[in-house]
């Protein structure tokens, strides 16, 4: 294991919703550690008192530099969502990843975890995916992302050690976004549209399996830690078992419906391109796909398999969504923390 003594950690993204979950997990897990968020948003009260919070933007290389000094590693999950610009996608989640590595290769920090995504993979032809399939990304996100992986492997031929971490869709408490809108559907008494049939094997994960993940990167040798893993769910059944569950967790007793696929896809790209949408293209292009990928790479390297399946984490997020509902209630935003406006699939109520 490398030495933990002196451990101090920038976070990335901290006020988003994996950096906020991932600060915490920290905070209990290491206490001895001290924590440096960098983020555009402040940190909330609490978590502020005891982790030392920067505003700034990772595009900002003077900010960088400040950020980066006496760090000995570094979580980088800031990003501009698939809902932002393609410009504000590429500077954020390309130029500020190249900011970030370089910051951190000059400044010898032993530790670079990158938070990619498994949207690099496209729409695959096969399943389970593993991590020397090919990269295919559907959309500036995920070009964007497969850019930023290359930064990464490119610092790494430098000496810098990287882990990629290929994250499935995460939810848990505070996850919000899309998911956002099928809690308040489910919440209010109605039901859910799944494109297709639902029989549709869709792997999810819970963010706490994430963190694990994370910090088992931060605390692993080099060459244990310099590597690329997808990350996801063990037990994650079909669209229609996971999404019924949290229907039925709801207690309206409400059924799921069911849209042919071809015609409600080319709806969405319709209603995508007129600005009507909050849902980016990857997500209904592969909403009636299975979408797996392999985890025996991480269970080798690690000897860890994720705990929670897709239904305990979507309860688990919306018990959370129950409880705070009024506290976002007519906010809206680009943010995972933060419901997306529904745009016209807010009229999909009057038939559910």
């Amino acid at each position: 294991m490398s030495n933990k003594a002196g451990v101090r950690c920038l976070v990335t993204g901290g006020s988003g919703f994996l950096g906020i979950n991932l600060l915490r997990f920290l905070m209990a897990r290491q206490p001895s550690w001290q924590l440096r968020s960098l983020d555009l948003q402040p940190l909330d009260a609490q978590e502020a008192r005891a982790i030392e919070s920067v505003n700034g933007d990772i595009r900002d290389a003077a900010v960088v530099e400040r950020c980066m000094a006496g760090i000995s590693h570094v979580v980088h999950c800031a990003a501009a969502l698939p809902l932002a610009s393609p410009a504000e996608i590429e500077s954020t989640d390309v130029e500020g990843s190249r900011l970030l590595l370089d910051a951190a290769l000059r400044h010898g920090v032993a530790r670079f975890v990158f938070i990619s995504s498994t949207s690099v993979y496209g729409i695959p032809d096969h399943h389970p995916i593993d991590e020397e399939d090919g990269l295919r990304g559907v959309g500036p996100y995920a070009r964007a992302k497969i850019a930023a992986e290359r930064l990464c492997a490119d610092y790494r031929e430098r000496g810098l050690c990287v882990s990629i971490l290929r994250p499935k869709t995460f939810v848990g408490p505070e996850r919000l976004g899309a998911f956002g809108l099928l809690y308040d559907w489910a919440y209010s008494g109605h039901g859910f549209v799944l494109l297709g049939t639902g029989a549709n094997r869709y792997q999810l994960l819970d963010v706490a399996d994430l963190c694990e993940v994370i910090l088992l990167c931060l605390r692993s040798e080099a060459a244990q830690a310099n590597v690329c893993l997808n990350v996801g769910a063990q037990e994650f059944g079909t669209m229609r078992e996971n999404f019924q569950a949290v229907l039925d967790h709801a207690g309206h007793g409400r059924r799921l419906m069911t849209l042919p696929a071809g015609p409600a896809i080319a709806l969405l790209r319709l209603l995508a391109w007129l600005g009507l949408s909050p849902l980016h293209r990857w997500i209904y292009e592969t909403a009636d796909r299975d979408s797996v990928v392999s985890i025996r790479r991480l269970q080798a390297c690690f000897g860890f398999t994720p705990r929670y399946s897709n239904v305990q984490a979507l309860l688990r997020n919306y018990d959370w969504y129950a409880q705070h509902r009024p506290e976002f209630a007519g906010h809206y935003g680009l943010t995972h923390r933060l419901p997306w406006r529904p745009g016209l699939l807010s009229l999909s109520k009057l038939f559910l």
